[in-house]
């Protein structure tokens, strides 16, 4: 389980934009950039929760959180009641992370990647050939098992580095939009993973998914959490958000519940 509370980072920068001080190289005055405001989150076990929201609503920087890159100026971050802040490194064994960035070592092959990060989480070297081949199966990528990851397409790399993640069976999995870049059959295949995983047979796991794209969500995902500027604005099934906002189409009810300022201008223009 998975729990983020009254979660708050803003970022101090600097910088003139198109100014005259930015031409001669002079920064411009600091300014507070609040990436996330007041994030709660509650991702059960054998459950799929979907991080939902538009570019800079400040999705990544809630996982980059949750995964102790950097700590929050307020709020609580908890994995399986382990506080993140305080126990980093037992927390941070509890997940399997999947960024924005794969980050694969390029000479070494996919089954290497693997066995290396296993190997990183204590598993003995048989142990982590053994992973590294049930993984193979479970993520249909025994044809690339032992070819260098230099030249994987994207889908290839997904795959490389979803099973790095799970190499060492985390009860928790966090991934920051795993379906960019990806083709039809790719996105079509991580879904069926992730269902398997989330189901009691693949181990009744706690997933995040964090997404911009409504129809992965839609169709994924078990509770959506809306975020926008940079707080969480819903939080529910996605029958259960159509309903709230009486929408038909869950892309219509995402507008009115991260943009409801467009929502009631719309609402006025048509009244």
């Amino acid at each position: 389980m998975i729990r983020l509370h009254a979660l708050h980072k803003a970022f101090q920068t600097r910088g003139g934009g198109g100014s005259l001080a930015a031409r001669f190289g002079r920064k411009g005055p600091a300014r507070t950039v609040v990436a996330v405001d007041h994030l709660d989150l509650d991702a059960p076990n054998g459950r799929i929760t979907g991080l939902l929201g538009p570019n800079g609503a400040g999705k990544t920087t809630s996982l980059r959180m949750l995964a102790g890159l950097f700590p929050p100026d307020r709020g609580a971050i908890e994995v399986d009641g382990v506080d993140v802040l305080r126990s980093p490194r037992e927390a941070l064994s509890r997940m399997g992370i999947l960024g924005d960035a794969h980050g694969l070592y390029p000479r070494l092959t996919a089954r290497e990647n693997i066995v290396y990060f296993a190997r990183l989480q204590d598993l003995p070297m048989e142990q982590a050939q053994a992973r590294a081949e049930s993984l193979a199966e479970l993520l249909d990528m025994r044809a690339i098992l032992d070819r260098r990851a230099e030249g994987f397409s994207q889908g290839e790399r997904m795959k490389t580095a979803l099973a790095r993640a799970l190499v060492h069976d985390p009860a928790n999995i966090v991934l920051d939009e795993p379906t960019n870049g990806l083709d039809v059959v790719a996105t079509r295949a991580l879904r069926e993973v992730l269902r398997h995983l989330r189901s009691p047979a693949g181990g009744a796991k706690c997933i995040v998914f964090s997404s911009h794209i409504m129809q992965e969500v839609e169709q994924l995902c078990d509770q959506v959490v809306v975020m926008s500027h940079g707080r969480s604005v819903a939080t529910g099934t996605v029958d259960g958000l159509l309903a709230q906002t009486g929408r038909q189409r869950f892309e219509d009810a995402f507008v009115d519940l991260a943009f409801p300022e467009a929502a009631h201008a719309r609402h006025l223009e048509s009244a």
